[in-house]
């Protein structure tokens, strides 16, 4: 049911489990469905509930020494904590759960139908390490998912591996090898019928499609993604940003901005995606047919408020440059040149080039336009003893 998109009436289940479990005083039961409970309602985004039933079956789990338990418990916990914004806490729990695991149960699946534990531990990990910046162990982690998801012919974890291998060049711009990974990916989810991924997918697909410039394409891929997405319930885990994103570059400029505020709506306590969200709002808000800079500029610091403290070194990056952009259009030099000299630095530490040309040329504009006003400024004197005729 998970993977058809109908996660609510999954709870259902789980209730009807959890009452026989309690029923038979049977702990075992107790903590394979606060494991399941803790993963169904993060998908739902109720992620206080999914930390306390993950939090008691880990407890189960460590108490009577069932390590299956331990290991499903934590990963859910790990998912949640990812959706909940606190990707160095993902990273700590699922390298624990990793390290924790015997070498013979790589091809686990510990229950789950869809996805090897190994192999859905590792997705984790490799989307918060992109978060946080840390590409090049991102890339490491994804390889090792591929290499694992692959032999299980499962559409869901060979998709889901294709697509996280794809949001590293996603994010860092280079995004000829973004749509190398994520088109394949699609395909899977669509042959398989997996739909409770295919709408975020689908929305990557769009953002990669329309910074490449085949808008058709990417319009097509946007409203696919729009019109499956009203079938699901758990729409605050759908990418509500990448959808933005494509908007934004397609000029559609007010429903960009609607899809950056519905997802801020939808995922009120997701606080990466909101942080996401807000700088897009800002971008929408700074964009040279609108330019509200005030508007721009609150989105842009909310954006850090939130980034900052979950170290989101890439968004953070991308505040600096938006910052920096709009004091340069507004004339604020010295403002414009802090938040691009921050920009540039930080793009080049994590080498995303990309996004460092564009500040990279920022910065010699603000440069060029210092130079003329010193000129200007030279001028001007001698200007107002010229004669008038």
């Amino acid at each position: 049911m998970n993977l058809l998109g109908e996660v609510r009436s999954v709870v259902d289940r789980l209730r009807e489990a959890e009452t026989l479990a309690e029923r038979l005083n049977d702990d075992r039961r107790r903590g394979r469905v606060g494991a399941a409970m803790t993963n169904v309602h993060a998908l739902l985004g109720e992620f206080d509930d999914a930390l306390v039933a993950g939090t008691r079956a880990l407890e189960i789990g460590v108490r009577i020494g069932d390590p299956r338990i331990r290991i499903v418990a934590a990963t859910y916990l790990a998912q949640t904590h990812y959706y909940r914004g606190d990707f160095a806490r993902t990273v700590e729990l699922t390298t624990e759960n990793l390290a924790a695991l015997p070498a013979d149960w790589v091809s686990e699946y510990f229950g789950v139908a869809t996805i090897p534990m190994p192999v859905y531990n590792r997705l984790w990990l490799v989307y918060s390490l992109v978060e946080l910046g840390r590409f090049a162990e991102a890339t490491q982690y994804s390889a090792e998912v591929i290499r694992l998801a692959e032999p299980t012919k499962m559409p869901f974890a060979v998709g889901e591996a294709r697509i996280s291998a794809g949001y590293i060049p996603l994010r860092k711009g280079d995004w000829t090898k973004a749509r190398s990974l994520i088109e394949p990916a699609i395909a899977v989810l669509r042959t398989g019928n997996v739909s409770l991924n295919l709408p975020g997918a689908l929305a990557t697909s769009a953002w990669v499609l329309a910074q490449l410039g085949e808008q058709s394409e990417a319009l097509t891929r946007l409203r696919e993604s729009e019109q499956l997405l009203e079938r699901q319930a758990a729409r605050g885990l759908v990418n509500y940003h990448h959808m933005g994103r494509a908007a934004l570059r397609l000029d559609m400029l007010d429903e960009a901005r609607s899809l950056g505020e519905r997802a801020v709506k939808h995922s009120p306590f997701r606080h990466g995606v909101v942080a996401n969200a807000l700088h897009l709002i800002g971008d929408v808000a700074t964009h040279p047919d609108r330019f509200e800079a005030e508007r721009g500029e609150t989105h842009y610091r909310q954006a850090l408020a939130l980034a900052e403290p979950r170290g989101m070194r890439p968004l953070i990056a991308h505040c600096h440059l938006g910052l920096g952009k709009l004091y340069r259009r507004l004339g604020k030099q010295q403002e414009a040149q802090d938040h691009l000299a921050t920009a540039t630095i930080m793009y080049r530490e994590m080498d995303m080039r990309f996004w460092l040309e564009q500040a990279e040329a920022e910065v010699r504009e603000l440069a060029g336009h210092g130079r003329a006003s010193a000129h200007l400024n030279r001028v001007r004197p001698w200007a107002m003893m010229m004669p008038l005729i």
